[in-house]
């Protein structure tokens, strides 16, 4: 992809959000000293605008920060080394008003974007389109990315207010809107995408455009905006939600040769990096992706998709291991897996598993490690491991799930399950643990290098068939959600175990559906989305901290009014009517 170049306006920058004081932070670019007035009165201008609406979202997907905030906190994920670093959202250790960074952060660029978005859709009458297809799809893109966002908002921090105008100035009072006149504009927004917007953007025969917004795009997307509205209502309501989230996801999984996308034949080459950049393209999996240049300089934000520095295992300085492309940069590593994840696959029968996570590293190194008394000290090793080598390829290390009953006599490193794991579910020390290695960079120019390079699934086709099968759940459909599962695990299944892998009726319950989503999606951005969705202490649902505890005993802190996060203080701060607008329960 090119580096994004666009223009925004002095009014781009007054966010529709509640403080002066995060607006007066920010820096505008505008290469040319023009204004948005002059720039965006052409059908070729007003592109600026398009772009600018784009930007913001790689400040969540593929930045660390988006990671805690849609991972941590959750069953799946704990600080690696038992570490604080972020533990307001990875343990909700201190998550107030006051503090709580990156959900802050979040707050401000989210309502950026948005007013971005909005700016475009107020001023699009105004840029000089005379071919209405093309102007239309244009505004499709703008209020795809508009409905993307506020869905973003609305799930996080609840019914805060709605604007579908673009702020020119700080606003200093505002009004709530309820969480269902929010997915009221979602829904118009995510439809009026779907009608106009192209199933690819083709510039020229050699040239696609495919990480904008698409047909699929926004299918996906409305489809997870049904599923999640269902959740904030009862009786007739929530089965009109479900129903259609059901009947969009299935729209989606019919018309895949329309939409050209596919559900790829094996689950490991979904994260093959050498096939990332066929993901978001014309038969590729993904839905939605945020495009990343091999050139990092070439980035938007200089940074590209960094998740390969988040889910990384310590290897570098182990008997004949040495830092490497192929093993990843473990210097920003962040967050380990739980032991509940790790148990929610049977990697005998299960493909997702070792497609997912790194066991079993070997020497790179270019010496011959040979093992002396002081060295095996260190590691527990039996004596009789003196003097036995490893030489470059062989089994250096093996971090694993399961219990090693001779671990002391093998000749490389190991970490068991019961190393790293209490027999409760807590953490020992996190110091070594199985590495997610989904978002492997090894195309970086050298293994030090910070700025990934591979694109950022948002969202692919897989999902469509675990929020179809979610949705007939809940339609008292079991059946049809297995056979919908069926699909994705018939996918996974080891050679000769495809019989195994498959689901009955009896088996399809909302725990093994939100399992199901884990084995298919750890990692990518939607954990705590789902957990907040599925688990909400309603209608006879488990609690949102009755299950995480349960799940993940280290985030001890949780409480159920952690469903939601706080609106920042400095944001209240600034509200003249902050008593009226009321800040979200639970926080001060």
């Amino acid at each position: 992809m090119k580096r994004i170049k666009y223009l925004l306006p002095v009014s781009a920058f007054a966010l529709a959000c509640l403080a002066a004081p995060s607006c007066n932070k920010l820096e505008e670019y505008n290469p040319s000293n023009a204004t948005a007035d002059a720039t965006w009165n052409t059908p070729e201008g007003f592109i600026t605008a398009v772009n600018a609406a784009y930007s913001e979202q790689r400040s969540w997907y593929g930045k660390e920060d988006g990671a805690f905030m849609s991972e941590s906190g959750t069953d799946l994920w704990y600080n690696r080394d038992k570490n604080t670093y972020a533990r307001q959202l990875t343990q909700y250790d201190g998550l107030t008003a006051a503090d709580g960074n990156p959900h802050k952060a979040a707050w401000v660029l989210l309502w950026k974007a948005i007013n971005q978005a909005n700016a475009g859709i107020n001023r699009i009458d105004g840029a000089g389109f005379t071919n209405d297809a093309e102007k239309n799809r244009r505004l499709g893109e703008l209020r795809f990315l508009r409905g993307f966002y506020y869905w973003h908002v609305v799930e996080t921090w609840g019914g805060v207010m709605l604007r579908t105008t673009e702020t020119q100035s700080p606003v200093l009072t505002a009004v709530r809107s309820t969480v269902a006149q929010f997915y009221d504009q979602i829904f118009a927004d995510l439809q009026f995408a779907a009608d106009n917007l192209p199933n690819e953007w083709l510039v020229n025969a050699s040239t696609n455009e495919y990480s904008r917004a698409t047909k699929k795009s926004a299918l996906g997307f409305l489809a997870r905006a049904y599923l999640s509205r269902a959740y904030y209502s009862t009786g007739a309501e929530a089965q009109g939600f479900f129903t259609k989230a059901r009947d969009v996801a299935n729209d989606v999984i019919a018309r895949q040769a329309e939409l050209k996308i596919s559900l790829w034949p094996s689950y490991a080459e979904l994260f093959n990096p050498a096939r990332n950049k066929d993901m978001g393209k014309a038969g590729g999996e993904a839905l939605y992706v945020i495009s990343n240049s091999v050139n990092p300089g070439l980035n938007y934000d200089d940074n590209g998709n960094r998740l390969f520095h988040v889910y990384q295992a310590p290897y570098m300085g182990k008997p004949g291991l040495i830092q490497s492309l192929a093993y990843g940069y473990e210097n920003n590593r962040r967050l380990m897996p739980s032991l509940s994840l790790l148990n929610y696959y049977n990697e005998n029968i299960d493909s997702r598993y070792e497609g997912s996570f790194q066991e079993v590293w070997l020497a790179n190194a270019t010496t011959t490690f040979t093992w002396t008394a002081a060295q095996a000290t260190t590691y527990q090793k039996d004596a009789s491991v003196i003097g036995k080598t490893i030489a470059p390829g062989d089994t250096a290390m093996l971090i694993t799930k399961q219990v090693i009953a001779d671990k002391a006599t093998r000749k490389y490193v190991v970490y068991d399950r019961n190393d790293v794991y209490n027999t409760d579910g807590t953490i020992k020390t996190g110091n070594n643990y199985v590495s997610l290695r989904k978002f492997r960079d090894p195309d970086r120019s050298a293994p030090n290098v910070q700025a990934g390079t591979k694109d950022v699934i948002v969202m692919r086709l897989a999902e469509m068939y675990l929020i179809s099968a979610e949705a007939e759940f809940q339609l008292n459909s079991p059946g049809t959600a297995a056979t919908r599962i069926n699909v994705l695990r018939t996918r996974a299944a080891k050679p000769g175990q495809v019989a195994a892998m498959q689901v009955t009726a009896g088996d399809i319950t909302i725990d093994f559906i939100l399992e199901e989503r884990a084995r298919e999606l750890a990692g990518e951005n939607i954990r705590w989305f789902d957990v907040k969705r599925i688990k909400n202490g309603q209608n006879g649902a488990e609690a949102f901290s009755a299950y995480i505890k349960r799940k993940n005993p280290d985030v001890n802190k949780v409480q159920d009014f952690h469903r939601l996060r706080p609106i920042p203080i400095a944001e209240m701060q600034a509200l003249q009517n902050a008593a009226e607008f009321g800040q979200n329960p639970g926080y001060q």
